[in-house]
């Protein structure tokens, strides 16, 4: 399993330790804004596309191959920047970056589900989930100080190194899962189990909780600017949303995993949780920064390995690799939908509105999770 971990560490603190860095970056390889905008795109909008393809790839072919191909290829778009050194070769080292990542990402979680008895998955989507909100705990810092002692050329050598470390660990120590004998499915097949509950719910969820942790992420530092604190003490802020998601979620799976917590009731938890921490960033000062950041980050720590875990029971294991690429999907349009809820709304009232405009579509979500009858997640 740690194998599957230092993957899921790498694409996150990939994706967070570049994005944060690329606007400290040299003046002739991100010229402005819309440069910037363009780069950060890039890399999500290759996941976007290209996670549920590598995901029925991961079905065909065998996941462990394509997550060995995704490290390598992650590794050698990191190392192409480093030779090359231009701003052109940028862009295309950030879409061989994003491209690698929606091949390694889900065919980890994949073998998460494979390699775990059912009784036991909680636990184990709890721990990928720790270590890849550590990489995104990490990723600001480290990037930053890299980008600091060397420019950008540091920080995508480290991250060359990282991948070809991993693709090889990952070589040595992750079994051979052969791919599942499977029935022929049609489109008409693959929509109907896409618009399952089973699927929906959880999927949900997942998206509403990336959806609070980017809009955390990006926002709460606006709002402590905006109440005349510091950028040690917005970034504290940050960093303690990640602490929180990264501590509860192993704690999470261990529960589900012991009969202790349901997916069902897990997931309304997290959302009514999450939901209050976004409204909780509607307070003034310093106050609203901590309780949000800690509510939401305690929130999307818990929906995170239930959701993943409700996915893996209810998918036939010949599919794994299909589901959590469009899981993962679903992930990406919620990272991209979040904040771009809060900030649709807050430029036509304040940042407090576009905060309580997310929360209520999260506690929405909550409030059904809640009353739903059927035991379908």
């Amino acid at each position: 399993m740690w194998p599957l971990y230092a993957a899921g560490f790498t694409t996150a603190f990939g994706a967070h330790g570049i994005a944060a860095s690329l606007g400290g970056a040299s003046k002739d390889a991100v010229t402005s804004l819309l440069v910037l905008g363009g780069l950060l795109a890039l890399y999500d909008g290759a996941e976007v596309l290209l996670k549920p393809v590598f995901g029925t790839l991961a079905d065909r072919a065998g996941a462990r191959p394509v997550l060995l191909g995704g490290l390598i290829g992650f590794a050698l778009a990191s190392a192409l920047y480093v030779v090359a050194d231009s701003p052109g070769w940028l862009w295309a080292a950030r879409l061989g970056q994003g491209a690698a990542a929606s091949a390694f990402s889900p065919s980890a979680s994949a073998l998460v589900a494979r390699l775990n008895p059912a009784a036991e998955r909680g636990r184990a989507f709890g721990g990928y989930g720790f270590y890849k909100s550590i990489g995104y705990t990490l990723g600001p810092l480290l990037g930053g100080v890299l980008v600091w002692a060397g420019g950008l050329r540091l920080l995508f050598a480290v991250l060359a190194v990282l991948g070809a470390a991993v693709a090889v660990w990952a070589a040595l120590a992750v079994p051979v899962v052969p791919p599942l004998p499977k029935a022929r499915q049609t489109v008409l097949d693959l929509a109907r189990r896409l618009a399952d509950p089973a699927f929906l719910a959880p999927t949900g969820a997942l998206a509403a909780a990336t959806a609070a942790l980017s809009a955390g992420v990006g926002f709460l530092p606006v709002s402590g600017r905006a109440a005349g604190l510091g950028t040690v003490a917005t970034g504290a802020a940050v960093s303690l949303l990640a602490a929180c998601a990264a501590v509860v979620q192993p704690r999470a799976g261990r529960a589900l995993d012991e009969g202790r917590l349901t997916t069902r009731s897990g997931l309304a938890a997290g959302l009514a949780v999450t939901a209050a921490g976004l409204v909780s960033a509607m307070l003034p000062g310093l106050t609203g920064i901590l309780v949000g950041a800690t509510l939401i980050g305690l929130g999307t720590g818990l929906i995170t390995p239930l959701g993943f875990a409700a996915l893996a029971s209810s998918t036939p294991e010949e599919r794994l690799g299909q589901t959590m690429g469009a899981a993962e999907l679903g992930r990406e349009l919620g990272d991209a939908g979040g904040p771009l809820l809060v900030a649709a709304v807050a430029s036509g009232t304040s940042l407090p509105y576009g905060f309580g405009a997310l929360g209520t579509l999260v506690g929405a979500g909550a409030v059904v999770a809640f009353v739903r009858r059927d035991r379908a997640f």
